[in-house]
């Protein structure tokens, strides 16, 4: 008897517990804002959650963009495309999820920077994620040949913004550094030679022939070559920025590096990559071939920051491998902050209707 009193009392409490009532809040004159619990028509589950739907950059919608479609709601001003590829390191390989990564340090970015005072992801220009692109990891050739595809076929589209440019403009997420031949391929396309603004603890200008190319031709192609093949290539200019040491920013500053990249590379088209090993491990662990020394995520983000004004007209964090991450997903935060400043200075200067000398 006592037992069947109990679970009627008990039946009777989560009945009446099923809706959760708010009473009226002392100082607040209507209270009628409050929402009980139960009323769906009342509830939205469509906005407002960084955690909800598809994992994108910083929750920018996600476009389809391997797809031949001109359809004007598919057109962009910039686009992130993700290059899971890591196939061609010479030291510790994972910068394949380095785009899944970077997505997910960046999910709680958005809104106004209290350094340069804007909302670079509410400006004119339209920003999307393309998702990665489709590569294979069982062959090289075969899958940069895609990254080169992927690459041509979102460049292709018109801009949303016509206005201030013909062309989207394109931020690769890596990836190991090899990949930048395939973004760099594509700026040419549009754009002619640019300027590459490298930071990487390392310098990506190795002989084939010395860095892989002694065991085959296919093993040249690597994330220690790629630079010196995209001067093969003519993809570059000989105004490309000379090595700057992170002990100069000890001398010189952070104002003193930025004068001397400006200085450098003038007013021609610029691409900037970013391996995130130019960090110092103790800001970004989760890379492939750490490198003790390198600048800190303020100093980083300070001097990117600082290269507002130049015609960036496409950029890349590589190198990214989050299986080393501390579980404060340091690196993954620190590489998603440094995309979303590759964003700003996008938006900051327009550039022009395509290939100039």
């Amino acid at each position: 008897m006592h037992s069947l009193i109990l679970t009627l009392s008990l039946f009777l409490l989560s009945a009446l517990a099923r809706d959760i009532v708010f009473p009226p809040i002392a100082a607040i004159p209507n209270p009628s804002t409050q929402y009980p619990l139960g009323h769906e028509s009342t509830i939205d589950i469509t906005t407002g959650s960084q955690f909800s739907g598809l994992t994108t950059f910083a929750n920018l919608p996600y476009v389809n963009c391997f797809i031949e479609d001109d359809s004007p709601l598919n057109s962009y001003d910039i686009a992130f495309i993700g290059a899971p590829f890591d196939t061609a390191v010479t030291g510790r390989p994972g910068a394949r999820f380095g785009p899944k990564g970077i997505r997910l340090g960046s999910r709680r970015l958005g809104g106004w920077s209290v350094y340069t005072g804007e909302n670079v992801l509410a400006s004119w220009a339209k920003v999307i994620d393309c998702g990665d692109a489709p590569l294979t990891w069982l062959d090289n050739t075969v899958a940069l040949k895609q990254l080169d595809l992927a690459h041509k076929v979102v460049s292709s589209r018109r801009a949303n913004a016509t206005d201030r440019g013909q062309f989207p403009r394109i931020i690769t997420l890596g990836g190991d550094h090899t990949t930048t031949l395939s973004a760099l391929r594509s700026t040419y396309e549009k754009w002619g030679p640019v300027s590459v603004i490298h930071f990487d603890s390392h310098i990506d200008t190795w002989d084939p022939e010395v860095l892989g190319g002694g065991i085959s031709h296919y093993a040249g192609v690597n994330h220690g070559t790629f630079l010196h093949l995209a001067h093969e290539e003519g993809l570059i200019h000989n105004t490309s920025i000379h090595i700057i040491t992170a002990r100069d920013i000890d001398r010189i500053g952070i104002s003193g590096i930025i004068d001397q990249i400006k200085a450098r590379v003038g007013e021609s088209n610029v691409y900037i990559s970013i391996d995130i090993d130019v960090l110092d491990p103790a800001f970004a662990p989760a890379t492939g071939t750490a490198e003790p020394g390198g600048f800190s995520t303020r100093e980083l983000l300070s001097i990117v920051d600082g290269l507002r004004g130049l015609p960036v007209v496409g950029a890349d964090v590589v190198e990214v491998a989050p299986v080393y991450d501390s579980v404060g997903e340091t690196t993954t935060l620190a590489a998603a902050e440094v995309a979303n400043s590759l964003v700003g200075l996008m938006v900051a200067r327009a550039v022009g209707d395509g290939i100039t000398e």
